[in-house]
């Protein structure tokens, strides 16, 4: 995935969900070597590993009156709930010297005993919308995807493929020029077969910076659409990336992004024209400031119902299974 400070994050970034949870190396407990006789005997199996005892936590660790200990164990549930061998712990809910703003420990592990528990802490701000973790802002709360959802369903405007009804809506934030993007395509065709209810939603975030070319083609990709409709627009989408090595060079752009639109069945030259239009160019912004209202920092990143999901890298199950999850939440029949 590609971060806007050009930083290569791992999926540990999908797994703790902008929590700065360390994700130690799996530790396995294995025991003495017992003493071995002339006959040789078969090797003893490792012992199974357990699952972690965290400490008990100390009363007078609980000092702020916000958050509650029960928003903060809903608001995990709904964070990690995804995961049924991750557990966790509330360790203390503090008092800083800044009104309202509140200090939050968790101790987490999984059950297997795997992993090695590990601490995180996070603070919360007075409005219980939102917390600091690390260096990044994430909603908070019981329902903490609720107005990031509200707004998508409002703003996202992109192609789409699947339901026209917006109950469970995925939308894709990712850029044409993003090799991390276009390994994600994949994974974003199995979601529309696996998820037929779903409104699947193409949302271009092209990062200008570090990728010359993904603007043009995301302005192609808006007339093409104006011009062929969402199936033209995903025939135009799979060509550019397939042939995304041809964007590292001006002329190699025009090439591809011709190209494309050829194999999207309209003609290059009147689509060309067309992005170069203002209106064009304030669509293509829209939706980048859509991306940047929802603190989407990096691509590809994938919106599940408002909920935030990096996607670089992930593996399709685990993308798969927070979708599931993401149904279950919001109360959608399969």
């Amino acid at each position: 995935m590609i971060r806007l400070s050009i930083r290569h994050a791992g999926v540990a970034v999908l797994v703790a969900f902008s929590l700065s949870v360390f994700q130690a190396a799996a530790q396995q407990q294995v025991p003495a070597a017992p003493a071995q006789d002339s006959s040789a005997a078969a090797p003893s199996e490792p012992a199974p590993a357990a699952a972690p005892v965290f400490p008990k936590p100390d009363p007078a660790n609980f000092t702020a009156a916000t958050p509650t200990k029960e928003t903060v164990n809903a608001f995990l549930q709904t964070l990690w709930g995804y995961d049924d061998t991750r557990i966790w712990q509330v360790q203390a809910i503090l008092k800083t010297q800044v009104a309202g703003l509140s200090k939050v420990v968790v101790f987490v592990g999984d059950k297997t005993g795997k992993q090695k528990p590990t601490g995180t802490q996070f603070y919360a701000f007075p409005d219980g919308k939102h917390i600091i973790a690390g260096d990044e802002i994430v909603t908070f709360g019981e329902h903490p995807y609720a107005d990031y959802r509200a707004e998508i369903q409002q703003r996202a405007d992109g192609p789409f493929r699947g339901s026209p009804m917006k109950d469970l809506e995925l939308v894709e934030f990712a850029d044409f020029q993003c090799p991390h993007c276009k390994e994600a395509q994949a994974n974003m065709e199995k979601l529309t077969v696996d998820f037929p209810k779903a409104r699947v939603v193409f949302q271009a975030y092209p990062l200008e910076k570090i990728h010359p070319a993904a603007k043009t083609a995301a302005e192609y990709g808006v007339c093409v659409t104006k011009e062929g409709g969402s199936n033209a627009f995903f025939t135009y989408a799979t060509a550019v990336f397939d042939g995304q090595d041809g964007l590292a060079t001006p002329d190699g752009a025009t090439l591809t992004l011709n190209s494309a639109v050829v194999k999207a069945g309209l003609d290059p030259v009147k689509i060309a024209a067309c992005a170069t239009t203002p209106a064009v160019d304030a669509q293509v912004e829209a939706s980048v400031k859509l991306a940047q209202d929802l603190s989407i920092n990096q691509v590809p990143t994938l919106m599940i119902n408002g909920r935030q999901v990096p996607i670089g890298g992930a593996t399709y199950d685990v993308i798969k299974q927070i979708v599931q999850y993401q149904e279950k939440l919001d109360g959608i029949a399969q």
